[in-house]
């Protein structure tokens, strides 16, 4: 029998894998040469950040499903979950492909507001569940602030 937290893990590394594979290598130089607010000296921390960030996602969602296995409510919020990583690993590839920091902006603020939404329909059935989702609340916003402050250091990138 395959376990909840098996199958959630494997969904969030094979999300993060096809972002990672659709990152075009080439638009990175692009990215690299975009000046950024002086006030982002944590860059180097970032991916940890992030990594962070999946595996209490993977657990809210691991908690969640443990929580109301087979249960249809549990099902569409897994499907919440699912749309909440797609956004946000569509973020650098989409982002990149269109040298646009303008829709990296849009996805960063999408993935905010469906996040909110998530922790607020999760908390009633864990609130643990919902309280591993507050690094992404929490970070989300600022990366996407940083992206909308890159906008002004680049308007020819926006």
């Amino acid at each position: 029998m395959i376990t909840s937290a098996f199958a959630i893990g494997s969904v969030t590394l094979l999300v993060a894998l096809c972002g990672y594979l659709l990152t075009p290598r080439l638009d990175t130089i692009w990215a690299q040469d975009l000046a950024r607010p002086k006030w982002l000296s944590f860059e180097p921390t970032i991916p940890l950040i992030w990594t962070i960030i999946f595996i209490c996602g993977a657990s809210s969602a691991v908690l969640l499903w443990e929580n109301a296995p087979g249960s249809t409510k549990v099902g569409l919020l897994m499907g919440l979950y699912l749309l909440l990583e797609i956004i946000t690993v569509a973020y650098i590839p989409v982002t990149l492909r269109t040298r646009s920091l303008k829709l990296g902006t849009i996805l960063g603020g999408a993935g905010t507001i469906l996040g909110i939404i998530l922790a607020v329909v999760v908390w009633p059935i864990s609130q643990t569940a919902a309280f591993l989702l507050l690094p992404y609340l929490i970070w989300n916003p600022i990366g996407t602030y940083t992206t909308r402050q890159m906008i002004k250091l680049n308007p020819d990138a926006a």
